[in-house]
């Protein structure tokens, strides 16, 4: 689904990422972790579309969208999240899923201004869809409250709901499980499993180490921006260079 070939990118003098190559399989949940600072949610710019790298490629469902902005890399099929919570906390919970699906309207300027039959058609269809998705993680209930008055967790699923209103085939997760207790953890682990059994892939960055273990098929370890071990969780949990760079030795 994604492939990642020999990525860099530079700050001044800082390499924050430096030669990472990685892939996401079709329908897999695949992990990024590493110390605070390594470059994983610079990596995520990157693929989102917010940076574009210094050299190599980016190879998304057979397409290079190396450098593509970050409006057509949503239309192509990625859609993200952000470690800190970007709803638009006045706007009612059910909007911000509506949101979401802009990229897939398909009424025209005109139409909507003249409020069209075709255009009503599309919004009741889309309003539909969009209580379809908050009835998927347990907020259909909350759809008309201001999406600020959501629990914290609740605003992180919300965040979720909003990513995957695009029908993305790729969903980026920035760190979604943070703040989240642990009830909320397993919630969310049982969640993305729900979504990745839809056919929807998952790269997602966390640092809650219990979760990713139990949840990801494949993990990538970043640190000091360079790529430092990749394999399955029981890999890299017996890792010794991975231990280190966490741990600071044995």
């Amino acid at each position: 689904m994604l492939q990642v070939k020999d990525v860099t990118l530079s700050f001044g003098g800082l390499v924050a990422v430096n030669h990472v190559s990685m892939e996401v399989r079709d329908g897999s949940i695949t992990g990024l972790i590493g110390p605070n600072g390594a470059g994983k949610t610079t990596f995520f710019n990157i693929a989102s579309g917010v940076y574009t790298p210094d050299s190599g490629e980016i190879i998304f469902d057979g397409k290079n969208i190396t450098g593509k902005r970050c409006f057509q890399i949503n239309e192509a099929g990625i859609s993200r999240t952000y470690q800190v919570i970007n709803l638009f906390k006045k706007m009612t919970v059910l909007e911000n899923v509506l949101v979401g699906m802009h990229s897939r309207i398909k009424s025209n300027f005109f139409a909507s201004l003249l409020h069209l039959p075709s255009q009503r058609a599309e919004e009741k269809e889309l309003r539909k869809k969009a209580m379809k998705l908050l009835e998927f993680v347990g907020l259909e209930k909350q759809a008309n409250d201001e999406a600020g008055s959501l629990s914290y967790g609740q605003q992180r699923l919300l965040e979720i709901v909003r990513g995957m209103a695009s029908d993305p085939k790729l969903l980026l997760l920035d760190e979604p499980a943070a703040g989240m207790n642990s009830h909320e953890n397993d919630e969310l682990m049982v969640l993305l499993k729900k979504i990745a059994a839809m056919g929807i892939s998952i790269l997602i960055i966390e640092h809650d180490m219990n979760l990713m273990m139990n949840l990801c098929d494949y993990i990538y370890v970043l640190n000091y921006g360079k790529l430092l071990a990749e394999g399955k969780p029981a890999q890299i949990q017996q890792n010794p260079d991975v231990i280190a760079a966490y741990l600071g030795g044995e």
